[in-house]
């Protein structure tokens, strides 16, 4: 899974449990009045801003077609291409460092918001009218990085949105401060969800019977839409804690480098990324292996996909519910043992060890395929709470932009490890002889991490929102 299919993750529903965003809507060191939910458009805002990025799934599934039967690239090239379309998101520090600085009209999060979702629809209709003799890996591969460009700045200020909100006091316990903060990252996560379940619900039909490029223009379109809503909210009915507008890049860019110096910090987020890019990724190699050496049929990689978002939203409510007191270290190794016994299953999978037990391939890779897909997300979630709460106010956008930037690099780079252990068993788009080999490798690379899995720090005290100057 990429990035892009992604990545990007959180839970709770329009019809769910309330968030007292009446609590959640007070302003921060400025000053100000309390806000209720009717009147802070808030929860609109990243519901929908997260939804559309969970989307993002229905048009990527139709790029895997598009490269593989409209251009005809092998597994490896579809992977490097793929993964190499992940680039623009490495830049998210900067793009983090820039909104948290420079000011634009007096706002620094629905501007950047707005730019980012106008790149998106810019780059996904210009591929939707991009005529046949003028296609080719060039010019798609520029399209897919203006998009990825475009999703990356809106992360950025999304996620930055959601750090400074859930660190407002919603009481004067501090436990009370980090249950809201570990609440909007669960309402958000079930945003994105929802928005992956239904794109890879809609994709897995669509490609049967629409050309990949109609696809594009729909999500094209979507986004233009989303750009209209997006620029008719006004920052100042966010009700976001009060910063000082004159900090500057040079200062943001110093506060940055402070808080990544950190030990707590640094450890953290040096783990988590290594914890990714260790495990050599087979997304290509599985996708052809299973589209063109078992045949499975795309609507069933489409429901495999919304089995795996399914996952991901009883995930959000589990955690939400009763897991956000666990201890993060034991919680996010526990989840990668999950993934290396996944990933022993796979290896059984391919060896037929299942389909001589009745399981049809289709079923295997509707469930199981689904679930491991989303795996290696599912520890996001906790991951991302801590680091919310370890980051001091002021450096959200900043901070939240590096991990999710690290995390990108990781991915990158497991993708292109990936494609090298593909080649060194002998994986080709016709010979698969050598994918067991690959698998039990990549579990063995997974288990890795957890030797070193006490930089994760478990007893976190969530920071204060500094004054201004």
């Amino acid at each position: 899974m990429t990035t892009s299919d992604n990545a990007d993750l959180k839970l709770d529903g329009s019809d769910g449990e309330p968030l007292r965003l009446e609590e959640l809507g007070r302003v921060g060191s400025g000053g100000g009045v309390m806000v209720s939910e009717e009147e802070n458009p808030i929860r609109k805002v990243l519901w929908l801003g997260f939804w559309v990025q969970g989307l993002r799934c229905f048009p990527w599934m139709g790029v895997n077609y598009f490269l593989k039967d409209g251009l005809k690239v092998d597994p490896s090239t579809l992977q490097v291409l793929l993964n190499s379309a992940n680039l623009p998101m490495v830049g998210k520090p900067l793009y983090g460092v820039v909104s948290d600085a420079v000011y634009i009209g007096g706002q620094h999060r629905i501007p950047y918001l707005a730019i980012g979702v106008f790149l998106q629809a810019v780059s996904w209709i210009a591929i939707a009218m991009l005529s046949p003799a003028s296609i080719s890996i060039f010019n798609i591969s520029l399209f897919l990085l203006l998009s990825n460009l475009g999703a990356s700045i809106v992360e950025v200020a999304n996620d930055a949105i959601v750090a400074e909100t859930g660190k407002q006091p919603t009481s004067s316990s501090k436990n009370s401060q980090s249950s809201s903060s570990g609440e909007l990252q669960s309402f958000v996560w079930m945003a994105c969800s929802l928005g992956g379940v239904l794109g890879n619900l809609l994709a897995g039909v669509a490609t049967d019977r629409f050309s990949p490029q109609t696809m594009f223009l729909f999500f094209g379109l979507l986004l233009a839409i989303q750009f209209f809503i997006t620029i008719s909210v006004h920052e100042s009915s966010l009700n976001l804690p009060k910063s000082p507008s004159n900090v500057g890049i040079k200062k943001q860019l110093s506060e940055l480098s402070g808080v990544l110096r950190k030990p707590e910090i640094a450890y953290s987020i040096t783990w988590f990324a290594a914890s990714y890019a260790i495990i050599p990724a087979l997304t290509g190699t599985m996708f052809f292996y299973q589209t063109q050496y078992l045949k499975i049929d795309s609507s069933a990689l489409g429901i495999s996909k919304v089995f795996g978002q399914v996952a991901m939203l009883l995930w959000s409510f589990i955690y939400n519910q009763r897991l956000k007191s666990v201890p993060p270290r034991k919680l996010i190794s526990a989840i990668q043992v999950t993934m290396a016994v996944f990933m022993v299953s796979d290896v059984l999978f391919v060896e037929g060890v299942y389909r001589k037990m009745g399981v049809p391939d289709s079923v295997y890779v509707v469930i199981f395929s689904g679930l491991l897909e989303v795996l290696f997300f599912f520890k996001i979630l906790p991951f991302s709470v801590l680091i919310a709460q370890l980051c001091p106010a002021g450096c959200e956008g900043s901070l939240m932009a590096f991990l999710m930037s690290a995390i990108a690099l990781a991915l990158i780079v497991n993708g292109y490890l990936g494609v090298a252990l593909a080649k060194f068993v002998g994986v080709t788009g016709n010979d698969f002889s050598g994918l067991p080999r690959a698998l039990l490798i990549q579990a063995a690379c997974t288990l890795v991490p957890l030797y070193w899995s006490s930089c994760i720090p478990d007893d976190v005290k969530p920071k204060t929102r500094r004054k201004s100057d």
